[in-house]
């Protein structure tokens, strides 16, 4: 049995969707052009609205990282990053909460909203629904003090759940409360990994700027289609920092129960329709271990 919808190009005819996907949590994490192009902005929200009238129950978990710079420049504030991790002290921390919530969450909120009333916003200080320790950065095996960064340790679903059993869209900013009452900046990457699965997520869908991850980099641009959570393991050490999050997030919600994590090309209209159905295309697939047809990392 599948469920008929939309093309990866709505316009162009009609995909044919898993019925075991109804029904099921797909997370997206928002990030990199497709925030800043307003073409792909645009495509983006068809692609949220086309999963929830496909019957599945999408979930946004939003970035902001450029935005958030460019507020900083314009305030006279530094920007500085470590291990793909930006350096976050108090003042930092007020304008990554205004941009975050103020800004980027309602632009993203009104585009999907154009098509219905579907989109709620929400950050992960809300409900207590996620909740945050202090991380530090680690550079050449050392920890780096980087400021009021968080590491999400736990995950009260509760509400975001109640929203989805309301037929309503959660879109949350990445800003979590420490038990210490701090609030944290929390990569993007990894709250969208950490919501995923706390919901018990089919799918986390993560977009970036590249076509997925190099097998090679920077001798070649030959992509990895799809691996293992231990071959993901085994590289993770060698990423350039910009993947890291990305790929750390996919393993933890590969280990964590999440069925697939992908990363796909972001820039690529249409690009969550094929993380979700799995299509082929730019991007890299994150399976558990048993799954077959996979790349397995080569052997030191």
């Amino acid at each position: 049995m599948v469920t008929e919808r939309a093309d990866t190009d709505p316009s162009t005819g009609s995909l044919l969707w898993p019925e075991e996907l109804r029904g099921s949590a797909v997370v997206v994490k928002y990030g990199g052009n497709a925030m800043v192009d307003a073409s792909l902005q645009r495509t983006f929200a068809q692609d949220i609205v086309e999963l929830w009238h496909a019957g599945l129950r999408p979930v946004v978990v939003h970035g902001g990282g450029p935005q958030i710079s460019a507020m900083l420049d314009r305030l006279g504030l530094e920007t500085r990053f470590e291990a793909g991790l930006r350096v976050t002290t108090p003042e930092t921390m007020e304008v990554v909460r205004m941009v975050l919530t103020g800004r980027v969450q309602r632009e993203l909120v009104g585009h999907i909203n154009a098509h219905g009333p579907f989109a709620v916003g929400m950050t992960g200080e809300d409900a207590h629904t996620m909740t945050a320790v202090r991380r530090p950065a680690l550079v050449d095996g050392r920890p780096v003090d980087i400021g009021l960064v968080g590491d999400i340790v736990d995950v009260n679903p509760g509400m975001v759940r109640t929203l989805l059993e309301q037929g309503h869209i959660p879109v949350v900013s990445p800003v979590a409360r420490g038990e210490d009452g701090q609030v944290y900046n929390v990569n993007a990457d990894l709250a969208a990994s950490a919501l995923a699965v706390a919901l018990d997520a089919e799918r986390l869908v993560m977009l970036t700027d590249v076509e997925g991850l190099y097998a090679n980099w920077p001798h070649s641009t030959e992509v990895i289609e799809r691996l293992t959570a231990d071959a993901l393991d085994a590289l993770l050490p060698e990423l350039a920092s910009g993947m890291l999050p990305k790929m750390e997030g996919c393993l933890r919600a590969v280990r964590g129960g999440v069925r697939r994590a992908h990363v796909v090309d972001g820039r690529v209209p249409h690009a969550v329709l094929r993380g979700v159905l799995g299509a082929t295309g730019p991007g890299t697939t994150v399976v558990p271990d048993n799954s077959p047809d996979h790349y397995r990392a080569p052997q030191p």
